[in-house]
């Protein structure tokens, strides 16, 4: 018997965007050398070694996302204790919106996603730097 799916995926990422904020690439655009930002990619390596990531992003990968936010655990990441905006980003804005959500449900604060991810970046020319 096929699974009984009740929940599609297209239907997790409306509900999340209904609570997240979302930043316009102008919008990141201007606050990317901010020091009370942080950008955080959430593509996997494979991703980020054949198109770039913004410039001084952190790299965390999704499946590790709520290992490295919580202090509790052993993966935790010093990254996310800070007093700052965390800005998601994924290729397309889909894990980041589901990423944001699941942040803010874990007491992250403030945090925002790309509208539109990496693509939109890459299409209004924001500046991207190379994995060697």
């Amino acid at each position: 018997m096929a699974q009984q799916i009740v929940k599609s995926a297209k239907s997790l990422i409306s509900e999340a965007n209904q609570f997240v904020s979302t930043m316009s690439v102008e919008e990141a655009k201007k606050v990317l050398n901010h020091e009370d930002y942080v950008f955080v990619d959430l593509r996997d390596i494979r991703e980020l070694k054949r198109e770039g990531k913004i410039p001084n992003a952190f790299s965390c990968p999704r499946g590790m996302l709520e290992f490295w936010i919580d202090p509790e655990s052993p993966y935790h990441k010093e990254i996310f204790n800070q007093d700052k905006t965390y800005v998601f980003y994924c290729a397309s804005a889909w894990r980041s919106a589901l990423s944001t959500k699941t942040a803010m449900d874990m007491g992250l604060k403030p945090v925002a996603h790309i509208e539109g991810g990496f693509s939109a970046w890459k299409k209004a020319d924001g500046i991207i730097e190379n994995l060697d």
